[in-house]
């Protein structure tokens, strides 16, 4: 039976795990593992490991997982989405996506930070494949990759004489380069990966059925980093009216600023409704999974970016200061925008 709203376990795994991040992840913390060398705190990624199972969850017991849904996992996303952890789930849920047996997936389940290289990160499924498998080995360039500069296990998509296939590499093989690379948002880890006849073992020759399932848990994973994100700028914006007083009196209670504040909230729980009703649909294996899937990362990348611009809006001139987070939360809105499919390409899929 399909749960409409999240249920008592559920709530409580979202309170345990928000309790982790309040005490772990709070705003200087977030900076300080931003600016990392790993961009993000390995000590919590342990913890989250180790006491919440996060890598875990949607992994089956027989490959060394908890034995859940991804709805566990989008409850722990969501939890990172507003506290803006900088964090290698992402990443490892993707690459959990793509694989359906093996050691890999243990090892993913225990902790190690895994990612997908593939154009289709930051576009949609059927976006063209710069890397070219010939003779056991791979040659190309991919950019941008999730923590593509620290990740143990690298996936890697890539074309073939007979289609487009999945392989894994080993990170330390010679003629395999990782540089990191920049982004609108510093929460987030990106590199650049280049590989020249790096030696490749093939784990399926056909990926193109696999490649579009994992595109679609990916854009259903980042809808829950968006509803946190825009819960965060709803909180933050709440608090910081009610803070903020002009002509005498708190803004908050201005007319015209509880309608804006309103809308956020509408928005945000709105998004918060989709995104969970095609996450059932994957744990139910409804066959409106896809649509429902494409309909709720449109609707909320688009609700991330209005909930992110009106803080910004609301928080007036502290908002585009380094010091405060509401700068924070509209480079988030922004970047997750370009992951798997922008808001027209979700909607163009709707109507094919």
């Amino acid at each position: 039976m399909t749960n409409l709203v999240p249920t008592r376990e559920h709530t409580e795994l979202a309170s345990s795990v928000r309790s982790l991040l309040d005490r772990r992840s709070d705003s200087q913390a977030v900076r300080t593992a931003m600016s990392s060398s790993d961009g993000f705190d390995r000590e919590l990624w342990a913890t989250l490991c180790d006491q919440v199972g996060a890598a875990a969850l949607a992994i089956p017991e027989e490959h060394g997982g908890a034995g859940f849904t991804l709805a566990e996992t989008y409850v722990v996303l969501e939890e990172l989405g507003r506290a803006l952890t900088p964090s290698p789930l992402l990443a490892s849920v993707i690459s959990s996506a793509a694989l359906s047996e093996g050691a890999l997936l243990e090892r993913i389940a225990s902790g190690v930070v895994a990612t997908l290289a593939w154009s289709g990160i930051t576009g949609p499924a059927d976006a063209p494949v710069d890397v070219t498998f010939q003779d056991g080995t791979l040659t190309g360039t991919v950019s941008p990759v999730l923590n593509g500069d620290t990740a143990e296990i690298l996936l890697v998509v890539a074309k073939h004489g007979d289609g487009v296939g999945l392989f894994c590499v080993d990170p330390s093989e010679s003629g395999l380069s990782r540089m990191r690379i920049g982004g609108l948002d510093p929460t987030f880890g990106f590199a650049s990966i280049e590989l020249d006849a790096v030696p490749a073992e093939p784990i399926t020759l056909d990926a193109t059925e696999l490649l579009n399932a994992t595109h679609r848990v990916g854009a259903l994973a980042v809808t829950a980093l968006q509803v946190g994100c825009a819960q965060r700028g709803l909180d933050m914006t709440v608090d910081y009216t009610k803070q903020r007083e002009q002509f005498g009196r708190p803004i908050g209670s201005f007319q015209a600023l509880k309608h804006r504040m309103a809308d956020m909230l509408v928005r945000t729980q709105m998004s918060r409704a989709g995104a969970w009703a095609a996450v059932q649909a994957h744990v139910h294996g409804s066959p409106d999974f896809d649509r429902m899937a494409a309909a709720a990362s449109s609707y909320c990348s688009e609700a991330a970016l209005a909930v992110a611009a009106e803080t910004a809006q609301l928080h007036g001139g502290i908002a585009i200061t380094w010091e405060h987070d509401a700068h924070l939360v509209l480079k988030r809105a922004q970047a997750l925008n370009q992951l798997f499919g922008q808001p027209h390409q979700q909607r163009q899929s709707l109507i094919l």
